[in-house]
């Protein structure tokens, strides 16, 4: 598959399905499986993120979900230049694309939902 300028690949992606982490929200409401493409755990460069995201009490989806997220690098206190853009795929699953990591460490994907449920969660990658 060709790569754009940054290092990521072209297409539609396909997602593992096992999941690179699973994590629970701040406050504990929303349980919610990672996963990354093309790499996972993802390398150098864009990539997208798929967010399964079900509530905690009942195990089912939550859909319909407003979602913001900021790429961040703690340890140089800056993010990137690229806005990801969001798109919900299926009811309770978020596709994260143009997600540009573009050097090595600790990235933080700050995100944040809002709507029938207010919460955070902040996958986190060690890149090489």
């Amino acid at each position: 598959m060709p790569a754009d300028p940054d290092g990521g690949p072209t297409g539609t992606p396909v997602f593992r399905q096992d999941a690179l982490m699973d994590l629970h929200s701040d406050t504990d409401a929303l349980s919610v499986e990672v996963r990354t493409w093309p790499a996972q755990p993802p390398s150098l460069g864009n990539c997208s993120v798929q967010l399964v995201v079900t509530s905690e009490r009942s195990d089912a989806p939550v859909p319909d979900l407003s979602v913001d997220v900021l790429p961040w690098m703690p340890a140089m206190g800056h993010g990137t230049s690229r806005v990801p853009l969001v798109s919900e795929t299926a009811p309770g699953v978020y596709q994260l694309d143009n997600v540009f990591l573009f050097m090595p460490g600790t990235w933080q994907v700050r995100t944040t939902f809002s709507g029938a449920i207010d919460d955070h969660v902040t996958p986190t990658f060690e890149l090489h």
